[in-house]
């Protein structure tokens, strides 16, 4: 059994890892429900085109109550009970970052080595070394040309356009983790742990199978719940058009499918122990990435699933932000 959680002291720091003691819950607590009460810069202006009726604001960030849950653990394929984390309170977006909100990104002239992030800029506020280095600078675009040539990795796949067209409220797409990164510091945000996204897409202590699964063990899965279509899908879906149905137990759309999600957490394996509030800050060659695609089969958009790749991988993989209360 999952032990309650309680106030946090900081213990020390051991590679990267920000070390609480045992059991902690820092930050505010909270109910749930909850929306972040701050204007993310990408929707500034913007017209509410998301969600299952198109008129849902694209920049919607709900609560996650805090707790501890077991790492990549669902009760029924993924049995391993060995890596427990606990992570505080925090906000997740409930939409994946859309082709329209980057496109405030790029006409800002963000995300590219003329405009490059501050140093630390993003970080977790409990998690040491997690904000921008200056030495990733060089694996952002040269400039604002080169960064919209990026978004154009696959014809059949791509999302972006260089012109705002029918895609503005489907996810944006073929961003490296670097370009993620930036994105959602610029936003006021920054990307969750893995940790993070993983309660979250499992319901928290409930573990749930996918994140709309109810009971937690049901493995049902069709198209009313996820963007997704077994390999015979031919383009990605508007966010949150599954919803409400699809969506996790917090109220967070695509949790499973749609796109790709990257988080910050460079691959260790296995997961750091202890966990709280933790996230691998170095020392790897691949960071990790969540959700499953909507071409994808059904076992990618299982909670517990986790994938990996190359920083620098332009590629089908999308963003959502998540911020500290």
């Amino acid at each position: 059994m999952i032990s309650p959680v309680r106030p946090c002291l900081v213990v020390g720091i051991f590679g990267g890892l920000l070390l609480l003691s045992a059991g902690c819950k820092c930050g505010k607590s909270g109910g749930h429900g909850g929306t972040w009460g701050g204007k993310a810069p990408s929707c500034k202006g913007l017209a509410a085109t998301c969600g299952p009726s198109g008129d849902d604001d694209c920049c919607k960030s709900l609560l996650v109550p805090g707790g501890t849950f077991y790492r990549s653990y669902n009760g029924v394929d993924y049995v391993d009970k060995s890596y427990p984390a606990t992570v505080s309170d925090f906000y997740l977006d409930k939409y994946e970052v859309t082709v329209g909100r980057f496109r405030r990104f790029v006409n800002a002239g963000m995300g590219t080595q003329k405009s490059v992030p501050a140093e630390g800029a993003g970080a977790h506020p409990r998690i040491a070394g997690s904000g921008w280095s200056s030495t990733w600078n060089t694996n952002l675009a040269a400039d604002t040309d080169a960064l919209r040539t990026d978004q154009k990795c696959f014809a059949s796949y791509q999302s972006w356009t260089d012109a705002p067209g029918s895609n503005e409220s489907k996810p944006v797409n073929c961003l490296s983790w670097y370009t993620a990164f930036a994105f959602c510091a610029w936003d006021g945000g920054r990307l969750a742990t893995e940790a993070e996204w993983n309660y979250a897409a499992s319901g928290g202590s409930e573990q749930r199978y996918y994140p709309w699964s109810s009971p937690p063990n049901s493995t049902a899965i069709d198209d009313s719940y996820a963007a997704y279509c077994g390999g015979t899908c031919t383009s990605l879906q508007t966010v949150g058009s599954k919803s409400p149905k699809g969506d996790g137990k917090w109220g967070q759309s695509d949790l499973g499918g749609n796109a790709w999600e990257w988080v910050l957490d460079w691959n260790p394996k296995p997961f750091p122990m202890p966990c709280h509030d933790c996230a691998v800050v170095g020392g790897a060659p691949f960071r990790n990435f969540r959700s499953g695609a909507f071409d994808d089969i059904p076992a990618t958009l299982r909670s517990a699933t986790r994938h990996v790749y190359h920083p620098d991988y332009h590629g089908i993989i999308g963003a959502r932000c998540a911020r500290t209360p």
